[in-house]
């Protein structure tokens, strides 16, 4: 009797992992965007239910509309960016060639004036204009000559339409999020339950508010950043805004890294003599650009407690090298929950250690 029950849970066991496995191999060329998909409808979750207070608290309607809006807002403004990716690399490359081939002008006369580095800087202009510093610009020009920029940006192009389309996909599955949401949310606590215990709830929480901060704080403003950057290129007339601001996107997420950026177009401007959009884009990227990193988004990463940005910053690298730039998105949320897990996990345990201990002695 006892050879025919452990018999039985012996293939229960088995049966169960063949399915555990089954539903693993059929689910894994979704599982990145059904994870984008998490993240993405909860981190707009609010949004979903404004426009469900709305439309008469009808679930389909209002699933449908973000589903749409996602659309509109994160998929156009990369899919626009990625087919016009290499004529705007090509285009980029033409005019750096055309600038090199020009001599540089007198230095302005505001720049001696500058504190500290003004007379350097004014020096550095000068020796550049003289005829025996010619070199360095013809070795950058060999460069130039060299560098295989178009065959770059096609390759980078074809990923980031890759991209696109597992992002579009997910915004896809967004709707069943949204429309389900509150089944989902309920089985998700159960099985945690089961997991985890009592402590259920609580890890949820952290893994919500994690998502949250990363998403909105780091994603989010990023992404604001190159849509202020490529509105402040079109107003400028700087060529290759496109490419501007999708670089601007990427470099958002480092420290100072939208100057990077624009303020080389703001001197491209002004050397072309264009000095009231090179006046105009550097009060832009002041004050819209730039003030969104220096404290928006601090604002936003630090509301339910801190987070290391170089953690984030590695997660986006990390992301884009293992899954391609829908990594962009899934490395830092996967880091920065996992460290808010662990930090939990650590915090909550060292009062039960400091009882025992207390008890032992």
């Amino acid at each position: 009797m006892y050879s025919i029950q452990r018999l039985e849970m012996v293939a229960a066991i088995a049966l169960l992992s063949l399915l555990l496995i089954g539903t693993v191999v059929v689910l894994k060329p979704f599982i990145i965007s059904l994870i984008l998909a998490a993240v993405l409808a909860y981190a707009t979750w609010p949004v979903y239910e404004w426009l469900l207070a709305r439309l008469r608290n009808r679930p389909g309607a209002a699933a449908t509309a973000m589903t749409l809006l996602l659309l509109l807002t994160l998929v156009t403004p990369f899919a626009v960016m990625g087919v016009s990716l290499a004529d705007n690399a090509v285009e980029l490359l033409r005019l750096l060639r055309e600038a090199l081939n020009r001599p540089l002008p007198p230095p302005p006369h505001w720049l001696e004036g500058l504190p500290l580095a003004g007379g350097y800087l004014q020096g550095k202009w000068l020796s550049m204009m003289q005829e025996e510093e010619g070199t360095l610009l013809l070795q950058v020009r060999e460069q130039l000559q060299q560098l295989p920029l178009r065959n770059w940006a096609i390759t980078a192009g074809a990923a980031l339409v890759q991209g696109v389309v597992l992002i579009s996909f997910s915004v896809l599955i967004c709707f069943f999020f949204y429309r389900d949401g509150p089944a989902i949310t309920t089985r998700v606590q159960a099985v945690m339950e089961r997991l985890t215990g009592h402590r259920a709830r609580n890890l949820i929480e952290v893994t919500a508010g994690t998502v949250s901060r990363v998403v909105n704080g780091i994603l989010g403003t990023s992404l604001a950043q190159s849509v202020l950057a490529l509105i402040g290129f079109w107003i400028a007339d700087v060529p290759g805004a496109m490419l501007l601001g999708l670089l601007t996107f990427f470099l958002s997420i480092m420290p100072m890294g939208p100057p990077l950026v624009w303020v080389p177009a703001v001197v491209w401007l002004y050397i072309q003599g264009s000095t009231a959009m090179a006046v105009f884009l550097a009060i832009w990227g002041l004050l819209l650009i730039s003030s969104i990193d220096n404290f928006i988004k601090p604002y936003l990463i630090s509301r339910g407690g801190s987070l290391p940005l170089l953690l984030v910053f590695m997660g986006v690298l990390g992301g884009l090298l293992a899954f391609g730039f829908i990594g962009v998105f899934l490395g830092p949320v996967i880091l920065a929950v996992t460290y808010a897990l662990l930090t939990e996990w650590a915090s909550s345990t060292r009062p039960a250690d400091a009882g025992d201990d207390a008890a032992g002695d």
